[in-house]
């Protein structure tokens, strides 16, 4: 997989700058020249469903390519490096029919195999739970996973379980307007209850592992979120967030950016006391509470897409998990009884 910046709604398979001196071509067959073991007709599909832009937008078949064009081809699925193998791995499942599957996923699992996680997955808990059911007609075996959340992120994740869902699911995701719902406990108390932040996200040049706010928009992507204060617990506070976007680490990207990580993100600076006394009774009580919820308190908490069968809106909930209710309720009783 290219290394560059990548979305949480599709898995960048092929980012192609066209050379100084590229003479006009077809962009159907331009791919098929570069992309190897693909057919014309796949690569017309592809372009047709809105999954290869040039230069960020989306084109015909027949559009020509010009010098210095950007071409990126985005697909639901990401790129097989390595045979998915089935593993057993208990799934809890919210909601399952013909077309899609809801996936309340628990903290610390990682969606798909990648380097130093080849095995445990979601996929490979996928792969495993889509042979156990009966005819699976145009699924061939495949998990369909359309999105993704971090490891350390729970929450509800949408599988695919048609080429026709995933087309449909994928297409949604890519057009921002699937709902996607998320609490996150930060640290203090942003001084609007509620706002929207658009600022530019793109990889650190630092650290190609960490997302950084790029607040003069020189580089990096649109990234929207809006937000809303749920509970102010004075050193914390609950924050509802809606994404209008999907980027990797939007959430936690964004709330550094306003002053406000979330709590125990080791990555992105939450994981130390940043908020209150440097009294040793509050010390102590921190790194308690760090104990209760050991990774960023962040939970997928509702989804909210057109069914890609029935064409009506559908809308799934999931409740917060144990380790973040039980931080939520310490710093509540903190608060009350200090």
């Amino acid at each position: 997989m290219s290394d560059a910046f990548e979305d949480e709604e599709l898995f960048e398979h092929h980012r192609i700058i066209c050379d100084a001196g590229q003479e006009p071509y077809r962009v159907d067959k331009f791919l098929m020249d570069r992309l190897p073991n693909v057919t014309r007709n796949k690569v017309q599909q592809g372009i047709k469903d809105g999954f290869v832009k040039v230069n960020g937008n989306e084109v015909k078949p027949n559009y020509k390519v010009h010098p210095n064009d950007e071409i990126v081809v985005a697909l639901p699925e990401p790129p097989r490096e390595t045979e998915l193998l089935p593993e057993d791995i208990p799934l809890n499942i919210m909601y399952e029919d013909e077309d899609v599957l809801i996936v309340n996923k628990a903290p610390g699992m990682v969606v798909h195999p990648a380097y130093n996680n080849w095995s445990g997955t979601l996929v490979n808990a996928l792969v495993h739970h889509f042979q156990q059911l009966p005819t699976m007609k145009d699924n061939e075996g495949r998990p369909g996973l359309v999105h993704r959340i971090d490891k350390d992120t729970s929450g509800l994740l949408v599988i695919a379980k048609t080429e026709t869902a995933m087309s449909s699911l994928a297409k949604q995701f890519f057009d921002h307007s699937i709902e996607r719902t998320y609490y996150a406990l930060v640290w203090g108390v942003p001084k609007e209850q509620e706002g929207t932040i658009n600022v530019n996200l793109g990889r650190s040049e630092k650290d190609r592992r960490v997302t950084v706010a790029i607040e003069d928009g020189s580089r990096g992507r649109t990234a929207i979120t809006h937000y809303k204060v749920l509970k102010d617990l004075r050193y914390v506070s609950l924050i509802k967030c809606n994404l209008e976007t999907g980027r990797t680490h939007q959430i936690r990207a964004h709330l550094k950016y306003l002053g406000h990580p979330l709590f125990n993100d080791a990555t992105y600076g939450g994981n130390v006391l940043l908020k209150g006394t440097q009294f040793s009774k509050y010390k102590s009580f921190v790194d308690n509470a760090f104990k209760l919820i050991p990774r960023q308190a962040l939970h997928a908490k509702s989804l909210g897409f057109v069914h890609p069968k029935t064409g009506k809106e559908v809308q799934f909930e999931s409740e917060l998990p144990e380790d973040f209710v039980n931080v939520l309720e310490k710093w509540e009783h903190y608060v009350k009884y200090e």
